[in-house]
């Protein structure tokens, strides 16, 4: 976000807890900013009999503050006392409220990426609340492919934030989570995103929006717009948003040209899942032109399709200063700024992070550029919000949650399996791993991250409970661990250090040698240039490989993946481990992966690309398909047919797994159409055309009712010696020749745990409309017609088994 000075920093250098914990500090005004607690009632609420006597108000003569009547009624009566300059005064980040009529001022702007963070002036800590639970980066619990998993950490990340309300410290709103695709494996900001793919995307973003919004017992309300929130979250950054700062071109300046076919199938998808099955209560637009127009400007994209077309129950906010960004930096049609706030204001955008709307929109409307009806109707958005957060009047049953909620024993433990769950096995030759600390006197640990700390919390994070480094957790295995820093830092511009790491390598009876990146690197306004270790990293794995007289493991902490072929290839490296960056208790998380307490069964939620494909391609051209004109390559591993790293899904595990499936499953899809539904032609290469002899090639699924199901039961049977967790992947793939279609889609997951000789059954039910869709050139999405494929497993451990789709009449 444009003007926070942390974001700012953590493309520089990593951050450090004194920074971090100084500008946690508020400052007077920010304290005022937020209601203060009340010893009986919990925290002040604006509908309290005793504050409106204190201003010399009857509560009674105010129609908003009668809890009997729909919230829409309440907020029309609120906001038609209001004059017009203070309107505008409460559409910034900061509403100042209006004490003539009793409203309290309101911080809108608190993040919660992976729990309670200090970023944002709407949430602090001091003394009485040191610090948060620290959550692993959302690229790492992403990996765990585990949905009850990424609700309970939005159930805790919401207690705490209650908790902290509460006590004066946090509000109510919070803009998270990041909810955009890495379509480039360069991207700075991967490490806040769930992955590649969109459904997973938008599968993360339901189940996290879900855990930090429900109210358990309402989830199903008749009327969404009066369901109550625990708080309220959003989804950002809208939309086809990934470059933030790549050789001269950054987000403030970048103009995404999209088509309409990558825009509804990739970068639209996951933001209408979380807005029609995460039921949003927000979302906000990114700093990006999206085909030319601003993404705060674009009444398609907001009023139309987000308000509109996936209905959403909440309020639309701009990234912070997009509004002066579209001014200044797009210098959008040369607009004033008056024209500039009319232009949002008129095309969906309800509050503006930062102090445009505050300062222009009173003149716009005196000047007749906007309607000042329009202006109401973005107030009344906000204050159903806030009404449904019982900002107005009260959330009893949260009213017990304190200090004891916050940095509990529980939520440290969901932090620590959360990091356990995400880890990715890359590599494990004769079974080095798990380690076995009886059999290990001497352990020698190495590397720039072997005592992590504010690395492993990563980016748009508060202060954490009590951080447990890597080597603080593997030295809790016992044995004699020594330590050697091998490099300075992960910039390693020097190999001074890499002797003494050596001569300890060779003096151990194992090597734990733990390297990769960190917010120096990859971050909010810095994507990289390459993917490769920094500086000496490469040769400090490679000569300490040649020294080590035991196994050598290498754990790899980053967001974006890394060409490590050198490593993978090296039979002295016996095993590899991606961390990601795991939050507070990575440490531990690490050391029970590596001594055997947890069983990894992450699964990468990115294709970790060689270092050439960076070369083929720029990364700010957007196609998602392979530009053959330019000979650029496709991106994600729906598009992209090279050799990699390590592909998307990929991890390893200490146990062996295979798939059957039980049911027979369904081998046909059979759809009746009647007279007004139209069947549209598909484009097949040359070679299939003549092989088709469909009647009905596609229908527009916007012209079906969908609901044509069809499902099975796979068992998942653990054929090892070790207990586990299992992934289990469904992937649909499209009949073939349709030109530009993707190569396989992501349709299901599940993640199982089955102990050694056992075997669960996992039920997969899906609909067709959903899971063999395809989305033509002109936008269309379609389900078409033909011999669809549908895969369960990864890799060598693959079933799979034809569907046929057809139409009749």
């Amino acid at each position: 976000m444009k003007g926070n000075a942390e974001s700012e920093l953590i493309g520089k250098s990593i951050f450090l807890f004194s920074i971090a914990f100084a500008s946690a500090r508020p400052s007077k005004t920010i304290q005022e900013d937020l209601a203060a607690p009340s010893a009986d009632q919990g925290p002040t609420h604006v509908c309290h009999a005793s504050r409106f006597a204190d201003l010399g108000l009857d509560m009674a003569d105010y129609i908003y503050c009668d809890s009997s009547l729909p919230f829409d009624v309440r907020a029309k009566d609120l906001v038609d006392r209001m004059t017009l300059n203070e309107k505008v005064e409460q559409v910034g980040n900061l509403a100042t409220g209006v004490p003539r009529i009793g409203l309290l001022k309101y911080q809108w702007w608190s993040e919660a990426l992976h729990g309670v963070s200090n970023v944002g002036p709407g949430t602090f800590f001091d003394d009485t609340i040191p610090g948060a639970t620290s959550f692993p980066t959302v690229i790492l619990s992403a990996a765990a492919f585990n949905q009850s998993l990424w609700k309970s950490i939005g159930q805790a990340v919401s207690t705490e934030a209650r908790a902290m309300y509460n006590l004066g410290k946090a509000g109510l709103t919070y803009w998270s989570p990041n909810i955009n695709v890495v379509r480039d494996p360069r991207w700075g900001r991967a490490i806040e995103t769930p992955g590649e793919d969109p459904y997973v995307v938008g599968t993360f973003a339901t189940n996290y929006v879900r855990g930090l919004q429900d109210v358990p017992g309402t989830e199903n309300t008749a009327d969404l717009n009066s369901r109550p929130l625990k708080v309220s979250s959003c989804c950002k950054h809208y939309a086809a948003y990934d470059v933030d700062a790549w050789k001269g071109v950054d987000r403030y300046h970048f103009d995404a040209r999209v088509s309409e076919q990558d825009m509804k199938e990739t970068f639209l998808r996951p933001f209408e899942m979380c807005v029609k099955d995460g039921d949003v209560s927000s979302v906000m637009c990114s700093y990006n032109r999206v085909n030319g127009i601003p993404a705060c400007a674009d009444p398609y994209l907001l009023k139309n399709t987000i308000r509109g077309e996936w209905d959403l129950h909440g309020y639309i906010v701009s990234d912070c200063d997009s509004i002066e960004v579209m001014h200044d930096d797009h210098k959008w049609l040369g607009d004033s700024k008056e024209d500039a706030v009319a232009q949002v204001l008129k095309a969906g955008l309800d509050l503006d992070c930062g102090d445009y709307y505050t300062k222009a929109l009173g003149n716009s409307v005196r000047q007749g550029e906007v309607k000042e009806a329009d202006l109401d109707k973005s107030l009344k958005y906000l204050y159903v919000v806030l009404m449904r957060l019982g900002f107005f009047d009260g959330s009893p049953q949260f009213n017990s949650l304190g200090k004891n909620d916050v940095c509990s024993d529980a939520n440290l433990e969901l932090a620590t399996e959360a990091a356990r769950e995400g880890i990715v096995l890359l590599k494990n030759d004769n079974k080095t791993l798990p380690l076995k600390s009886c059999d290990i006197s001497k352990i020698a640990v190495i590397g720039p991250h072997a005592k992590a700390t504010s690395a492993m919390i990563g980016n748009y994070a508060g202060i954490p409970c009590g951080i447990v480094t890597p080597f603080d957790g593997i030295s809790k295995y016992g044995g004699e661990v020594t330590y050697e820093k091998g490099c300075s830092d992960v910039a390693c511009k020097d190999d001074s250090l890499i002797f003494s790491a050596m001569n300890a390598a060779k003096n151990a009876d194992a090597t734990i040698l733990l390297v990769g990146l960190d917010l120096s690197v990859e971050a909010e306004s810095l994507d990289r240039n390459d993917l490769l270790l920094p500086g000496y990293q490469t040769q400090l794995i490679n000569q300490v490989a040649e020294s080590s007289s035991g196994p050598l493991v290498v754990v790899i902490m980053s967001a974006g993946g890394i060409d490590i072929s050198f490593a993978k290839n090296n039979p002295k490296i016996k095993a590899i481990l991606w961390a990601g960056y795991p939050g507070e208790k990575g440490g531990r998380a690490i050391a029970d992966v590596i001594f055997g307490k947890y069983n990894p069964g992450g699964r990468l939620p990115l294709t970790w690309y060689e270092a050439g494909y960076v070369d083929m391609l720029p990364m700010t051209s957007m196609p998602l398909r392979p530009v053959d004109s330019l000979g650029y390559p496709g991106r994600t591993y729906k598009f992209f047919n090279g050799s990699t790293v390590y592909p998307f899904g990929y991890g390893l595990s200490y146990t062996n797994f295979s798939y059957s499936v039980l049911t027979s499953p369904a081998t046909s899809v059979k759809i009746k159409l009647n007279k007004f539904q139209h069947c549209r032609n598909v484009n097949y290469s040359e070679s299939e055309q003549a092989a088709t002899i469909n009647n009905c090639p596609a229908v527009v699924i916007d012209d079906l009712e969908c609901g044509y199901k069809f499902g099975f039961e796979v068992a998942v049977e653990n054929v090892g010696k070790e207990d586990g967790s299992d992934v289990v992947m469904v992937y649909s793939k499209p009949p073939e020749g349709i030109v530009g279609s993707h190569s396989k889609q992501l349709i299901g997951f599940e993640r199982e745990f089955v102990k050694s000789g056992e075997t669960k059954v996992v039920k997969f039910e899906f609909d067709a409309c959903k899971s063999l869709n395809i989305v033509d050139t002109s936008g269309y999405n379609l389900l078409p017609s033909g011999g669809h494929i549908i895969m369960v497993g990864e890799g060598d451990n693959v079933i799979s088994f034809p569907l046929q789709l057809s139409y009749y009449n």
